[in-house]
């Protein structure tokens, strides 16, 4: 049987090794989630700005739309996931 000191030093090297493989959650900029609701709802960008709720950050972007109508779309700073 080995020893909790080397169970504990093969332990805390297989967790480094986790750490460093697993990928980081991409972050989306503001001008790249612009972009992205400009090409989905094709309108005009009236405010665009970063909201800190908690601790997630959202962008949040007011768009006014080819019928004239006002709509305000949230988008996770993490691309991974979408909130509208």
């Amino acid at each position: 049987m080995q020893s909790p000191a080397y169970l504990l030093r093969c332990l805390s090297v297989l967790i480094a090794l986790v750490a460093i493989s697993a990928p980081a959650a991409a972050q989306l900029s503001l001008e790249d989630a612009v972009e992205q609701v400009q090409q989905e709802i094709q309108g005009r960008v009236l405010k665009a700005e970063e909201v800190t709720i908690g601790k997630k950050k959202l962008y949040r972007i007011k768009l006014l739309t080819r019928d004239g109508r006002v709509q305000v779309v949230k988008i996770p700073a993490d691309e991974n996931k979408e909130s509208r």
